[in-house]
């Protein structure tokens, strides 16, 4: 087998130069593409019995990538998003072994003939105001921990920020002095942002920060766990579901909400809109690359749409539906 069409190669040329270098790639990009890659090298080095270090490209052929993914949705149960989010990353890959290795060309190409698989969009679930007071007051202020899951879930509430975003905030990100309070976010893709801090968050963080002995200059994250480590993506969801579990004790309809971090998110985007702000000023509130994904919020807003019936004056009267008389016209009709 000649050696151009050996994968180890390729592999390091794709992370090395192409997402590095030429892409300038976040780390956490390069870190999904990598997982992704992984699971589908290991699914080839078991389906064929070899060890991934003797795996050749041609082996990675498009019936095989198609096995790799209905494995994802089949054993592993994962989502049609995860689903396609694999997907995507082998793509990527197998972009730059067409552009890299000519001979590789035609197995790359049916690789990157298999399409995107469409996705159920489900109902934008969010919080009301009440219920997102419910859970910020959740955590037990006597305790240091419990002041910083307050801080936490008040800086996912009035920030609208992802949990990546918040997470990764330091103190010298902040400024907190009056009258503009502000935060930079480091959003997806490399898409900094500024957003306006509220008056009781300033209130949090500042508490927070004086707490743990942190200048306001200090390149040092704001959140941390048991151990003072930077929170983590898991540590943040259980600082979540834990409010969510003691808040139903006060709020019971909580018990049949989706909580997570993301629904503050929702949540204020959903509050924004209704107070009359734009989309364009949510979509650069919330990071969104494109208007369109921010679009999503107005078409979850039944009050919204309620409201829209009633100054178009529709009333919801209907006329007499038609009946077909046809045996054909009426078979059709029942189908």
């Amino acid at each position: 087998m000649s050696e151009h069409l050996l994968l180890a190669p390729l592999l390091e040329s794709y992370f090395r130069r192409r997402l590095t270098k030429q892409r300038n790639a976040t780390p956490a990009t390069v870190a999904s593409y990598r997982d992704a890659l992984r699971m589908l090298i290991l699914f080839a080095a078991a389906r064929l019995r070899k060890k991934p270090a003797a795996l050749a490209l041609e082996e990675l052929d498009r019936d095989l990538v198609l096995a790799f993914l209905d494995e994802l949705e089949e054993k592993r149960n994962n989502s049609v998003t995860t689903r396609n989010a694999r997907l995507a990353a082998i793509r990527s890959f197998f972009h730059h072994v067409a552009a890299a290795d000519p001979a590789s060309f035609g197995v790359a190409q049916r690789v990157l003939t298999i399409p995107i698989k469409r996705t159920h969009i489900e109902v934008t679930y969010h919080l009301t105001k009440a219920e997102v007071d419910t859970l910020i007051a959740a955590p037990d202020p006597k305790t240091s921990r419990g002041r910083r899951d307050r801080a936490f879930l008040l800086f996912l509430a009035r920030t609208g920020a992802r949990v990546s975003e918040a997470t990764g905030v330091n103190a010298n990100d902040l400024q907190l002095e009056r009258p503009h309070p502000q935060v930079l976010l480091r959003g997806k893709g490399r898409r900094d942002r500024v957003v306006p801090i509220a008056k009781d968050l300033a209130r949090a963080l500042t508490s927070l920060l004086s707490e743990r002995g942190i200048a306001h200059h200090e390149p040092r994250p704001i959140f941390v766990g048991a151990r003072n480590e930077r929170l983590t993506r898991f540590g943040a969801t259980h600082i979540v579901r834990r409010a969510a579990t003691e808040a139903v004790a006060t709020r019971p309809a909580l018990a049949d909400k989706p909580i997570s971090p993301h629904i503050f998110r929702h949540s204020l985007a959903m509050k924004l809109l209704q107070s009359g702000v734009d989309l364009l000023t949510i979509q650069a509130w919330l990071g969104h690359a494109q208007v369109a994904t921010t679009h999503r919020y107005a078409a979850a807003d039944v009050e919204m749409m309620r409201n829209g019936l009633e100054k178009a004056g529709v009333t919801g009267d209907h006329g007499v539906r038609f009946r077909p008389n046809d045996s054909v016209l009426q078979l059709l009709n029942s189908i």
